[in-house]
């Protein structure tokens, strides 16, 4: 099962305080793409700086959780969805069946039910797969709990398949259950797999446009901390304590064509006193400022800026350094500055789509394409230098994981450790 090179087996490397981070859940530590990391790879191949690589069982969408030496990713494994733990010298630890496939790959393969990513607190890892199981086990494997979502809080009925990350943020895991099946805002405590709250997410949209596969994202809003959810024509931010709704950004579906096919699948991004708001198939993407409260819509001081076209249609934006990243559902790059929601550059970068999210490490940008294998590099600034194209013979819709000098591909095939110098 496993291909790791013979450095691989005869070097330990010393990881200093550089190269310290872990990486526990999709968007990693800070919830916004960010890795402290200094000094990982910018350029690799199938040969190149590559310290390992493992096949899979089977495909998935899920990005690795990463604590200390554990990696935790989710996969196929013929009719079983498991959990996989691979040690970061390429050894598979433990692989554990939590649930059944519960339909079969979306969107002639765009994604399965092994798309949410897990996460981890370092004690435990929590998983959820598109058949409604969710599960926290132990590093040992042990199962801790389980429940099924469906069974607990109503079939859900979704046409791609349920594909949103839960949000581990101290001691709950959030979800967002948006499908014609009801729509639900749930906050679940950690540690027993019990509700924490539940609120009902009202919604007047109709056909398609009911349905989410958006992911729960932290914002500080002025000086309370908001859950935000995306999905069925609004945004709205939640009380972290009881889940009462806060604020509601509308607008978001132009109506016509779009009115009953307007499904949401990127989630938003923070950024300090910001909030970027994308919507889907190109269209709007909206920033709000801190001090959200009611209802927003079109022309409301709350609004920093609103632009009618640009919005990804999978990857959620990034933000850094006063420019706002929006890879676009094709293989297009469009860059926007924070503050005035203006066009610094646009530029074609690779040959596909783009599904998964971009990775910020060490002023560099690290942009995922999905069906050519390719990881771009750029330079970040305001104006676009490549640093590096890279390949490799698979398909990624998971994000980089960076951690301890490293970054981690999860294709649909393998998963690749990438280093410089294959350490």
């Amino acid at each position: 099962m496993r291909h790791v090179s013979f450095a691989c087996l005869v070097l330990l490397v010393t990881i200093t305080a550089v190269h310290a981070d872990n990486w526990p859940q999709w968007r990693g530590p800070s919830y916004d793409g960010h890795s402290k990391e200094k000094g990982l790879p910018i350029s690799w191949d199938a040969t190149k700086n590559i310290a390992w690589k493992v096949d899979l069982p089977g495909p998935g969408g899920s990005t690795p959780a990463i604590w200390n030496d554990r990696i935790f990713l989710t996969s196929v494994d013929g009719k079983d969805l498991v959990l996989l733990c691979v040690k970061t010298d390429g050894k598979l630890l433990w692989k554990q069946a939590v649930s059944q496939i519960s339909r079969g790959p979306a969107m002639g393969g765009e994604g399965n039910d092994a798309s949410p990513s897990p996460s981890t607190d370092g004690k435990y890892v929590y998983s959820y797969y598109g058949s409604g199981d969710f599960a926290c086990h132990d590093f040992d494997g042990k199962e801790i709990w389980k429940f099924n979502v469906q069974k607990r809080y109503g079939k859900f009925s979704i046409g791609h398949g349920m594909h949103n990350t839960p949000l581990l943020h101290e001691n709950r895991l959030y979800l967002a259950l948006l499908t014609n099946g009801g729509q639900w805002v749930i906050a679940i405590d950690k540690t027993t797999g019990s509700d924490a709250w539940k609120v009902e997410r009202k919604t007047d949209a109709v056909g398609e446009s009911r349905e989410a596969y958006t992911s729960p994202v932290l914002w500080m809003n002025g000086k309370a901390l908001n859950l935000v959810i995306l999905g069925c024509d609004y945004a709205t931010g939640h009380s972290m304590k009881d889940g009462a709704e806060m604020w509601r950004l509308g607008d978001l579906n132009p109506g016509k064509g779009n009115k009953s096919n307007h499904r949401m699948i990127a989630s938003p991004a923070a950024a300090g006193d910001q909030l970027i708001v994308p919507t889907c198939r190109g269209l709007h993407v909206v920033s709000i400022k801190a001090g959200a409260t009611g209802f927003i819509k079109t022309g409301s001081p709350l609004e920093q800026w609103r632009i009618n076209t640009g919005a990804p249609d999978v990857s959620v934006p990034l933000i850094h350094d006063g420019l706002v990243y929006l890879p676009q559902s094709n293989r297009e790059l469009r860059v926007l500055d924070l503050k005035s929601g203006e066009e610094v550059y646009r530029k074609d970068l690779t040959k596909g789509r783009y599904r998964a999210s971009p990775l910020c490490a060490d002023d560099k940008i690290y942009l995922t394409g999905r069906d050519s294998g390719n990881v771009t590099v750029l330079k970040a600034g305001r104006k676009l230098e490549v640093l590096a194209d890279n390949y490799l013979n698979d398909i990624f819709t998971a994000s980089p994981a960076p951690s301890q000098g490293r970054i981690y591909l999860r294709g649909f095939k393998t998963l690749y450790a990438v280093s410089d110098g294959g350490k």
